[in-house]
């Protein structure tokens, strides 16, 4: 089984999931190619899986071009068995190319189905959103295939390379700083609670706007910027607590990377993790932007030491059913072989 992705993300939740997904197929005997955009911090991290490429992707430039014009000397050469594309971006970019199955997955509700007119099936990360593309007009093949984490406890960060006390209540919040991802309500909520601790781990837009916001709430002192880590297990070793706090998450790798470092997890209720977590057994679930909701479950697991341990069991019993790496990479090999096997 030879398998090409098209991948042209940048830096988050999707792209580590990609990079999962990639060494997970390696080490189950799937000969991969991949192309990528330039200088990805991710990059080391796929090489030994296979050849990389790198090239930038525009709508409307002479490099879509030569782009394709190189991809197809090299869909020639390989001749991929599956071709990948992952999002939109590089679903317009799919080939019509006739001896490949083409997927595409989408990590995020689609605006409309344009992008993927050479796409045999679409790859939903949840069940609603295989429902919302089917009343958008999609009519070929959806499957339903989630995400997995490789997170596993390890080696702990020490607490002073972040300046923060050893006794201190440790919130790890992590994802790309922009608006959906309500980091503003969790500063909100940690200003609340005594002795907390929050790292926000990331960067993005939105990073001046929230160190101005823990400024002008007084927190200043509790509040830590790491910025992004591309491996950040570390960091939630040495922490307390999880928190998802996004307005908007279709299913980001963000929902399973608290319960495979063995921390408890606080979550909004949005898309992803109301289909995933179940409240008080895998997961706190507070409203979206809830800022007293998140101090309230903050301050529950501070003081409850048996809430914390029922919700690390709760939540390695949910990834090991339902999402682990062996169920998902498995359901993407059989994908592939189904669709290769189709006339």
């Amino acid at each position: 089984m030879k398998v090409m992705h098209y991948h042209f993300g940048k830096e988050g939740g999707a792209e580590r999931f990609f990079v999962n997904l990639v060494n997970a197929l390696h080490d189950r005997g799937i000969e991969q190619r991949m192309l990528i955009r330039p200088d990805r911090s991710w990059r080391k991290d796929l090489e030994g899986c296979g050849v990389v490429y790198e090239g930038v992707f525009r709508r409307v430039s002479l490099s879509r071009f030569i782009l394709q014009a190189r991809m197809n000397r090299v869909l020639r050469e390989f001749q991929p068995d599956v071709i990948m594309a992952w999002q939109l971006r590089a679903s317009r970019f799919m080939p019509l190319w006739k001896d490949s199955f083409r997927i595409s997955r989408l990590g995020d509700y689609p605006e409309h189905l344009g992008y993927y007119t050479n796409v045999q099936t679409l790859v939903c990360i949840t069940p609603d959103m295989a429902e919302s593309v089917r009343k958008m007009g999609w009519t070929r093949d959806v499957e339903v295939i989630t995400n997995f984490t490789r997170a596993k406890p390890v080696t702990a960060i020490q607490r002073s390379e972040l300046q923060t006390p050893e006794n201190a209540f440790v919130v790890v919040g992590m994802g790309r700083f922009v608006p959906r991802k309500g980091f503003d309500h969790l500063i909100k909520a940690v200003r609340d609670v005594q002795n907390a601790y929050l790292w926000l781990l990331g960067d993005g837009p939105e990073r001046e706007n929230l160190i101005k916001l823990a400024s002008d709430l007084g927190i200043s002192d509790r509040v830590r910027f790491p910025g992004w880590k591309t491996n950040a297990y570390g960091y939630l070793a040495a922490a307390d607590v999880f928190a998802i706090t996004s307005l908007h998450e279709p299913l980001g790798n963000v929902c399973f990377e608290g319960w495979g470092a063995g921390k408890p997890t606080i979550a909004a209720r949005a898309e992803g993790p109301s289909w995933v977590m179940t409240n008080e057994v895998d997961a706190l679930m507070v409203d979206c932007a809830d800022a007293a909701g998140l101090t309230v479950a903050i301050e529950r697991l501070r003081n409850d030491p048996d809430l914390r341990r029922r919700l690390i069991d709760g939540g390695q019993t949910t990834l090991q059913n339902r999402f682990s790496e062996e169920v998902i990479s498995n359901a993407y090999i059989d994908l592939f072989r189904r669709g290769v096997g189709s006339p």
